[in-house]
């Protein structure tokens, strides 16, 4: 279990402009967050190292070749006649409950239902909820509707809420008057699950009509499915191949939770990778390994990773097998929360396409003329979900330093690579920092402190991640060296000013 504790980063995360409230001095709108000047930069390392790893330098394949990958950048809404094709504009849905008290609204298959012992009472509570908390709940409700209880009390999962509703669990056996909703203490409060839409929509045009009605996209993957032919007759791709991309995506949540784990507007890092139905088993093995590398490279400790062969039931629709990645976030307890996923989607999403458009979405072999629409293996991952695993992997408490800890960011992936810090505001030092910061702001992302004391600048690097401090100081101006401060250790050395550049590179290439 991690020991990170979540408000402490959100805390960090605004105190040091990795991430804010979006429109804050309004009150802020649920779901919806803006990344701060140094979110910004660790997003755009990781969204870089991901477009390198799977674009610009693809990975080698099995036959010891580099794999052939194009990218793309569709746009946010298309015709909404693709939306109906791909199956979300009808089935796009999550099963939502109601509270007639509290008048909130929860996703039924995010509530687990716990029984008391002995009791025909079920008690619905949010995934998240502790153990402790649940029996509190429970020993609460006893005592705010005088029935007698046992002083040990004891409880047992039996589901989540919407188990009860779909022919799988007790229904019919269970009274719906009998559960309790997570913030209330009155039984029968709960509705039974109802279907709601994921879509967000607006309207294209002048007109506010349905027939203007247009969607903002929720995967990236859509336009990937829609350009697959684009792609084939204006590039020299062959099968297999691949065809990536990295966008925002919208789905409007009824309960987003957990920081930017859960939001409404978020980004997304999608691969289609398109091959022959019998070489399936093959790819999909290689692109689970793949992304194993990949976040080990990042900075992720793969033993905070859960790999989950989805079983039947679980997955979506068109899958056909699904490797999830699961990460112990701060807020996941013992337990996982889903950063990635690699789905072979079989042949559905072009046959759709095919359907609905007419347009044929086949490949044709040019050795064997053999016509098909490929399988598709889809390693797709949040990119928001990645920054905030990156950002619970890299929190550090460390009670020995005035900033009471760290972040410990893989050098290539921390927002700033380097501080520029003149031991005072005087006698020189600052124009030789800044002759030094002009210098390397050519190669890497610096930052050039210049005011405060020392110590405070210090502090202040650590919690925003940065891996090396540069201190300009007396002895700099006579014999032209300076000291370097390592992040983790704090250790400290004195180095030629001219091999500055050269000691960065090397440290940065690890």
């Amino acid at each position: 279990m991690t020991n990170v504790d979540m408000k402490d980063l959100v805390a960090l995360c605004k105190r040091r402009g990795f991430i804010f409230p979006a429109s804050e001095i309004y009150g802020g709108i649920n779901g919806f967050w803006d990344f701060g000047p140094l979110g910004t930069e660790l997003k755009n390392n990781l969204r870089d190292m991901w477009w390198k790893w799977m674009v610009t330098t693809p990975p080698i394949g099995p036959d010891g070749e580099p794999v052939q990958i194009v990218g793309l950048d569709t746009a946010i809404i298309q015709n909404p006649k693709a939306w109906e094709a791909s199956g979300h504009v009808g089935g796009f849905n999550d099963p939502m409950v109601d509270c007639k008290e509290s008048k909130k609204r929860y996703r039924a298959d995010h509530m687990n239902v716990y029984q008391a012992d002995g009791s025909e009472y079920y008690f619905a509570f949010d995934k998240d909820a502790s153990t402790e908390n649940i029996l509190k709940k429970v020993e609460k409700f006893y005592k705010k509707n005088k029935i007698e209880y046992s002083q040990d009390i004891g409880v047992h999962k039996t589901g989540t809420y919407d188990k009860y509703f779909d022919g799988d669990e007790v229904v019919g056996q269970t009274d719906i008057a009998n559960f309790i909703a997570p913030d209330t203490y009155t039984s029968g409060t709960l509705t039974e699950p109802r279907q709601f839409n994921m879509m967000f929509h607006s309207f294209a045009g002048a007109a506010a009509g349905e027939e203007n009605k247009v969607y903002l996209r929720p995967e990236t993957c859509g336009g990937i499915f829609l350009n697959f032919k684009n792609v084939m007759d204006s590039s020299r791709v062959k099968m297999p191949f691949g065809i990536a991309q990295i966008g925002k995506a919208f789905r409007n949540e009824v309960t987003p939770r957990n920081f930017i784990f859960r939001s409404r507007e978020f980004e997304q890092m999608e691969l289609e990778w398109f091959c022959h139905e019998d070489d399936v088993p093959k790819w999909f093995d290689f692109w689970v390994e793949q992304r194993k590398k990949f976040w080990d490279f990042v900075g992720i400790d793969l033993n905070k990773i859960h790999f989950l062969d989805v079983p039947d039931g679980d997955r979506a629709h068109y899958s056909q097998k699904t490797t999830d990645f699961e990460y112990q976030f701060p807020f996941s307890g013992d337990g996982y929360d889903e950063l990635e996923g690699v789905a072979h989607r079989g042949n559905y999403d072009l046959t759709k396409h095919q359907e609905h458009s007419g347009v044929k979405q086949q490949y044709i072999d040019p050795v064997t003329n053999e016509r098909y629409i490929p399988h598709v293996i889809e390693p797709s991952c949040g990119l928001t979900r990645g920054v905030l695993a990156l950002l619970s992997e890299a929190y550090v408490i460390d009670e020995n330093r005035p900033s009471g800890g760290y972040m410990n960011f893989k050098p290539s992936m921390a927002p700033k690579k380097a501080a520029i810090l003149p031991l005072v505001a005087k006698d020189g030092m600052p124009e030789a920092a800044t002759k030094l910061y002009m210098e390397l702001r050519e190669h890497f992302a610096v930052d050039l402190d210049i005011k405060q004391n020392i110590g405070k600048r210090y502090a202040r690097q650590d919690e925003i991640g940065t891996p090396y401090c540069f201190t300009i100081d007396g002895d700099t101006l006579t014999d032209g060296t300076v000291t370097v401060r390592e992040r983790n250790t704090m250790s400290q050395e004195r180095i030629p000013l001219d091999q500055v550049l050269l000691y960065l590179r090397e440290k940065l290439a690890l």
